[in-house]
């Protein structure tokens, strides 16, 4: 990672529920699943803040609130102490203590993962450069379903081609494979 293991780094998991997981092709699953379950063993072990974002659904929707499908996904529950964001949006930091957890840990790098990827992971690694926070995008450890216009992976491709190298300012998203990631 170079330059990046100076910076303050925490694991945001965005959106990893039952639900959502539900939609994905069961290949997207599988890999990114496992490769979030890799980072989340990592960061665990070298004291890595853990911070998982759950989005609050009305009724109707697939991660609609307090309901079995709006639970966190079973392979990757967070412990006791790892903070829940609740939201109702795509961007993680809207509305929500996102922001006021990373300034109390001085996190000044997020690695992202999470779904799905053309909402809330896209709208949160966007807004996170624009609040002057260094992202890494895992490419392998987001998620999305097909759609009547593109394949899930090639919505994934898409992204990671798209915020490879977007910035403001003086911070920007890099791509990087989880096997590439050291914490």
């Amino acid at each position: 990672m170079g330059t990046e293991a100076a910076l303050k780094s925490a694991l945001v998991i965005i959106d990893v529920q039952v639900g959502l997981v539900r939609l994905v092709p069961p290949q997207i699953e599988d890999r990114v699943l496992s490769s979030i379950a890799v980072l989340l063993r990592k960061s665990r072990s070298f004291g890595i803040p853990v911070l998982f974002v759950q989005h609050d659904g009305p009724k109707g929707h697939p991660l609609e609130a307090d309901t079995p499908a709006w639970g966190i996904h079973p392979s990757i529950l967070p412990m006791k102490e790892e903070r829940v964001i609740r939201k109702k949006a795509s961007d993680s930091f809207f509305e929500t203590r996102l922001a006021e957890e990373l300034q109390t840990n001085e996190i000044s790098r997020l690695i992202v993962v999470g779904g799905m990827t053309e909402y809330c992971v896209d709208t949160t690694c966007r807004r996170a450069v624009t609040l002057g926070y260094d992202v890494t995008l895992v490419a392998d450890a987001h998620l999305t379903r097909d759609t009547p216009v593109l394949k899930a992976a090639q919505i994934i491709a898409h992204h990671n081609f798209l915020l490879d190298g977007f910035a403001a300012g003086m911070h920007s998203i890099q791509v990087i494979p989880a096997g590439e990631i050291s914490l």
